[in-house]
């Protein structure tokens, strides 16, 4: 069960009264009584997202039973009419919010409920999300018990639109009408509150620590090459993704741990539920068995002779703090699954005190402890290169400090020292004899630009390779934090973090266009975690003028992935290399992203050139 699912907040009224203010409540909704004969829960749910009844007082609402939640600080109880109208937009089933009291109900009961109808925001009005129908204040009667449920609404191809979401602008899609057989959001928002079902379903999401896995409607629709299903266009989210949580008691039935391409054998049914927290899921009380497909951990080749092997990793807020296990699963993948690269770019490195905010910057430490790692484990004995950043200038956890860093082995590549890089001091192409050389290595790349404001700054190293010379750029460029959400109530979703990545794309690109200039054979690999898909707006800029080849383009289009976010593979992470680099092998090593026990979120990645 997940503890995330269960905040909210303490007055419903706020809502409500958030809701009026925003205008997404008509006047004089939020008070009086449903009148006019029975209501019944399709009245209530109506046929568009927000409840035709919200704050009114409802009497007798008839219904039975199908799950109770008895945990945590969001208790309640699911109730269907076994009578439904004839309309496909208006659902028959309702949440009936108890709080932090376990209502006296079983399933199977036959009640009839009188409240409060509200809807309620997970995350609270302003996060953009959709709300869900409830009946809160409630007070019930119990007329009978043990009678037949509702059969589930099958969740399958057939039943699930391929298209996503109607598209209002950016606008809110609240008002529209329902049309469950022409979009996905619209197909699950008929059905919040009732029991749905999915069969034998694959899962494309692997148990995380809140104890939620994704699973999908649509078996065939983008599946990846090990299982899971592709993002591969802002057109197209994989509508038949839905989260799995449980009410089944934990000791009698332990949550699975599932990796992608596991399947939950059988029948996985409960109500359809919506939090902030991944959009639309089923709290489940039917699970599937699991079936453990084996999921293997890939291990890429070693590179040859005269190939210089460039990785990229995000080691995800690594401090001396971080456990032992951690550091030594990661060496353990630097080693053995990525065949020990010369060159390793790598992000979020935290400072010496990890999140502690006591204004300590450096993290010689922390790489300390992850290259005695990586030799412990049989690996080369690394050397690094980085740049302290200013305190609390570059984002992520406070006191943490992250920054990008360079590991390199000496015994393959020499890094050239040119003094003069620090946090604030603009790194420089510097052309010689038709050769292009830095004013200092390592070194900052533009960072006085606005764009990377509370961002990571790039980091530029010049190496020698066998006698010639190899730029590596390593970048991590800003979050996603702030976007709306897919699955919200804006359709389109606005997507603001992308005009910072989009600035911070253009400005790596000129560096790289000035070392082109300088010698257009230059070799030069800009790798990191850009934070952003290889068909967005960034990845345009930074390859702009064909400068630069993002390489997961290269990729068979199934395995164009090394992150997994709410059931999607996606593409967070790049290496792209200068046009005078054409003998590359990429490979994206999938060792993280698609299992229950990760050392990271994300998948790292290589790259093997001949310069």
């Amino acid at each position: 069960m997940s503890s995330r699912a269960l905040r909210r907040p303490a007055a419903i009224t706020a809502v409500i009264a958030s809701a009026l203010a925003a205008g997404l409540l008509a006047p004089g909704s939020a008070s009086g009584s449903a009148s006019g004969g029975e209501v019944r829960i399709h009245d209530i749910q109506g046929s568009t997202r927000i409840s035709p009844l919200a704050g009114k007082q409802v009497a007798e609402v008839p219904g039975t039973v199908t799950a109770v939640r008895a945990f945590g600080s969001s208790r309640g109880f699911w109730f269907q009419d076994a009578d439904p109208d004839d309309s496909p937009a208006t659902s028959e089933g309702i949440f009936v919010y108890t709080g932090s009291t376990t209502p006296a109900v079983s399933v199977g009961d036959a009640v009839t409920v009188s409240g409060t109808v509200s809807e309620y925001y997970p995350g609270g009005a302003a996060a953009g999300l959709q709300s869900v129908t409830e009946i809160t204040k409630a007070s019930w009667t119990v007329h009978s018990s043990g009678n037949p449920l509702p059969a589930a609404f099958p969740l399958r191809p057939a039943t699930v639109p391929n298209r996503y979401a109607p598209d209002a602008g950016g606008g809110s899609i609240e008002g529209l009408e329902l049309r469950p057989h022409s979009y996905a959001l619209d197909r699950y928002e008929s059905l919040e509150g009732m029991t749905v079902a999915v069969q034998d379903a694959r899962v494309t999401g692997a148990t995380n620590t809140y104890k939620e896995l994704w699973v999908t409607a649509e078996p065939g629709h983008q599946r990846t090459a090990r299982g899971g299903v592709l993002y591969h266009s802002y057109r197209d989210a994989n509508p038949g993704r839905v989260k799995i949580t449980s009410l089944l008691p934990y000791a009698q039935h332990p949550f699975p741990v599932a990796n992608v391409g596991d399947e939950l054998t059988g029948t996985t049914a409960g109500p359809l539920d919506y939090d902030n927290f991944g959009g639309y899921g089923i709290q489940a009380t039917a699970l599937g068995e699991l079936t453990d497909n084996h999921l293997a951990r890939e291990t890429t080749r070693k590179q040859d002779a005269d190939e210089l092997a460039v990785a990229t990793y995000n080691v995800e807020n690594l401090s001396p703090k971080t456990s032992k296990a951690k550091f030594e699963r990661l060496a353990q993948a630097l080693v053995d699954n990525l065949a020990s690269p010369d060159i390793v770019a790598l992000e979020e490195v935290q400072d010496d005190t990890g999140a502690t905010d006591d204004k300590v910057v450096t993290s010689g430490a922390t790489l300390k402890k992850l290259t005695d790692a990586i030799a412990a484990a049989g690996g080369p004995a690394y050397q690094w290169r980085q740049i302290d950043p200013e305190n609390n200038k570059d984002g992520g956890q406070p006191g943490g400090n992250i920054r990008v860093a360079f590991l390199y082995n000496p015994e393959r590549v020499s890094f050239t020292d040119i003094p003069g890089g620090d946090a604030t001091t603009p790194v420089r192409v510097v052309g010689r004899g038709g050769k292009a050389t830095l004013s200092a290595s390592p070194g900052r790349v533009d960072p006085a630009n606005p764009a990377w404001e509370d961002s990571r700054k790039p980091l530029v190293g010049q190496f020698s390779f066998q006698g010639k010379p190899v730029f590596v750029v390593a970048n991590h460029f800003n979050s996603k934090g702030g976007d709306q959400g897919m699955d919200g109530r804006f359709q389109q979703p606005a997507r603001g973090s992308e005009k910072q990545r989009g600035e911070q794309a253009k400005a790596v690109n000129s560096f790289v266009k000035e070392l082109l200039a300088a010698d257009p054979k230059a070799d030069v690999v800009v790798a990191g975690d850009l934070n952003d898909y290889q068909f967005s707006p960034a990845l345009h800029a930074l390859t702009e003028g064909g400068v630069l080849t993002d390489l997961v383009n290269r990729l068979p289009r199934e395995e164009r992935y090394g992150y997994v976010y709410n059931g999607n593979s996606q593409v967070l992470d790049h290496v792209l290399t200068s046009r005078g680099l054409s003998r590359v092998d990429y490979d994206i090593v999938h060792v993280n992203a698609e299992f229950a026990d990760q050392a990271s979120d994300h998948d790292p990645q290589v790259v093997r050139i001949k310069p």
